[in-house]
């Protein structure tokens, strides 16, 4: 029997939840991302009334939530159609190697993978569906003076270029 929820958050989910949107290739999303970035299926996806697009489903990719779908017809969803709206950050101990993992599964490589100025390694993909993640460790934490001088180091490098 149905009871009365006692958090507004449902167990094992965070206050803030990315859904991905997808062309008609959800369920292949759902199992590529198992294989490039080690996402466990936090159960089989549910079928839309035609049997073949995903209305929803659902990976655990550390301890963070990851849901996605097909994008339905007259809906202001869209999955990405040659650039993406928004990018995913995957933080985990080593980054190098789910980096060369997603890259080996078919990931495409818009930045390759840095020490970065802020203190993170970090290496940004761009999966076969259009949606872009950024994986990364944070190596390095800064005080407020050291973080000013390395960003203005950054900023001049880049003036530079």
């Amino acid at each position: 029997m149905a009871k009365k929820a006692s958090k507004p958050v449902p167990a094992g989910m965070n206050t803030l939840t990315a859904q991905l949107w997808f062309n008609g290739n959800a369920g292949k999303a759902f199992e590529f991302y198992q294989k490039a970035l080690g996402a466990e299926p936090v159960g089989p996806p549910v079928l839309g009334p035609d049997g073949k697009a995903v209305m929803h489903a659902m990976l655990k990719i550390g301890n963070s939530s990851v849901m996605m779908a097909d994008a339905w017809p007259n809906t202001a969803e869209a999955g990405p159609k040659g650039v993406a709206t928004a990018g995913l950050w995957v933080y985990v101990k080593d980054c190098d190697a789910l980096y060369q993992r997603a890259l080996a599964a078919g990931c495409e490589v818009i930045m390759a993978m840095d020490d970065m100025f802020w203190g993170d390694r970090m290496g940004k993909l761009k999966d076969p569906f259009g949606h872009c993640w950024c994986i990364a460790a944070h190596k390095w934490d800064f005080t407020p003076e050291e973080m000013q001088q390395r960003t203005q180091d950054f900023m001049s490098q880049m003036q530079q270029q």
